[in-house]
């Protein structure tokens, strides 16, 4: 795996593995993550509709765009399809074709004008659009805790991407914690390839959990999954109520410290606290008729809300039933897997919260707003642009005051130039 320096001298690995956290830029600013192995670069030379993401929501509309016999563009700044769940899965994703263009970030959205600021690895320029779906998915939220910023630990997805993409995991020793599903579909990945997963670390309790399994006796499909993972982990110790307070290491993870005051030996800790939506383009973009944003959640809210925008915008009707109930099982998730006030108080006052500018927690409490934190601290002003710390310091500080301003993601002077297309 690529490390780096940070600011102030630490030595710092990948954690979120999908081209957020810019913890595994090289030397030139790439994201060694987002390194293109099969490009695919098209530049479409008429306004159609356009997808920005390819995970299921992405792939869902792009589906039954292609159903209703209408011309389509999926772009996504990944080097492949998929997103983080079906990251790898060609059978889903192959069928796009010439219709996907990979490695392309949307730096800007005029949505008067109808049209994007893409770049790519070689160039920038415009692209026009008759209707635009916004299927960006979620990113996973960071917590901080000492010793969090060591190499080896990872967002739970972030591992689980890694590990997809070809990091081998054979034999290492993992610890898994945080809060949702997702961990145990990360522990199951991870048993598959061969790592020793010592714990499923849950913070949620116990009585949350049973109050969420009864909803599941309703959904049949929902409680197959969860007893085939059941299975599939079995002999893996699952704790409620549990959480990793600290990592130890010099350069490198060598430990994690539990709640319970329990010291654990491991390689690897993969840490999720949940799922943030990455709203940063539909924050730009504003409010029209002609965009649409496929709503984040499960692969099953993903794609029936990918369909829902594909329908939207070829003013083909769609029944609601379904999302109306897809959304209802979310609801049920997050109140099921809600933060525990506790984790507020992980930090140490010498924990950074601010991976990009090594902002320490202690520089934060004087400061009553993000926006007082960012210009006495540079807080959420690094390469991510705040997609780590601004969710953290919702949490920790209860600070809302969070904004989005072009570009979307860095991006290179002459791109932020550009004022004509070259299609």
């Amino acid at each position: 795996m690529n490390s780096r320096r940070s600011v102030t001298g630490e030595l710092r690995a990948p954690l979120c593995g999908m081209g957020i956290c810019f913890e595994c830029r090289d030397e030139n600013q790439q994201r060694t993550c987002q390194l293109p192995f099969a490009p695919q670069v098209r530049s479409p030379r008429s306004p159609g509709i356009i997808i920005v993401g390819a995970g299921p929501a992405g792939l869902a509309a792009a589906t039954k765009l292609r159903d209703l016999g209408l011309s389509f563009t999926v772009l996504d700044d990944n080097p492949t399809a998929g997103g983080q769940i079906w990251r790898g899965d060609l059978a889903r994703t192959q069928t796009l074709g010439s219709d996907l263009i990979t490695g392309t970030r949307v730096i800007s959205i005029d949505a008067e004008a109808r049209t994007l600021l893409l770049e790519d690895a070689e160039r920038a320029y415009q692209l026009p659009y008759t209707k635009l779906i916004l299927a960006t998915g979620s990113r996973e939220l960071f917590l901080p805790f000492p010793g969090w910023t060591l190499p080896g630990v990872f967002g739970a997805g972030g591992l689980q991407a890694l590990v997809k993409s070809g990091l081998d995991v054979q034999g290492k020793r993992v610890i898994i914690g945080g809060t949702g599903p997702l961990l145990l579909a990360v522990a199951a990945l991870l048993r598959k390839k061969g790592a020793d997963v010592r714990l499923i670390a849950e913070q949620a309790p116990l009585a949350s959990l049973s109050t969420f399994a009864k909803a599941l006796l309703r959904r049949p499909a929902k409680l197959l999954q969860g007893a085939g993972l059941g299975w599939t982990l079995a002999g893996i110790p699952y704790r409620t109520s549990t959480w990793v307070t600290q990592a130890h290491g010099d350069e490198s993870l060598e430990a994690v410290t539990l709640n319970t005051g329990h010291t654990e030996p491991c390689d690897y800790a993969a840490i999720g606290c949940g799922l943030v939506p990455n709203d940063e383009l539909a924050q730009l973009a504003g409010t029209s008729p002609h965009i649409l944003t496929a709503q984040t959640g499960d692969v099953d809210l993903a794609t029936l809300a990918g369909t829902a925008a594909a329908c939207r915008a070829a003013g083909h009707p769609f029944n609601e039933a379904p999302l109306t109930d897809a959304r209802a099982f979310d609801a049920a998730l997050r109140q099921a897997f809600t933060l525990r006030p506790e984790l507020r108080n992980l930090a140490a006052p010498d924990t950074f919260v601010c991976r990009c500018e090594d902002v320490a927690y202690s520089r934060l409490t004087p400061w009553t707003s993000f926006r007082a934190a960012k210009l006495q601290t540079r807080c959420g002003m690094g390469p991510c642009q705040g997609r780590v710390c601004g969710p953290a310091v919702r949490f920790l500080f209860g600070w809302t005051d969070t904004s989005v301003r072009p570009p979307a993601f860095p991006a290179r002077i002459a791109t932020l130039a550009k004022t004509e297309g070259d299609l």
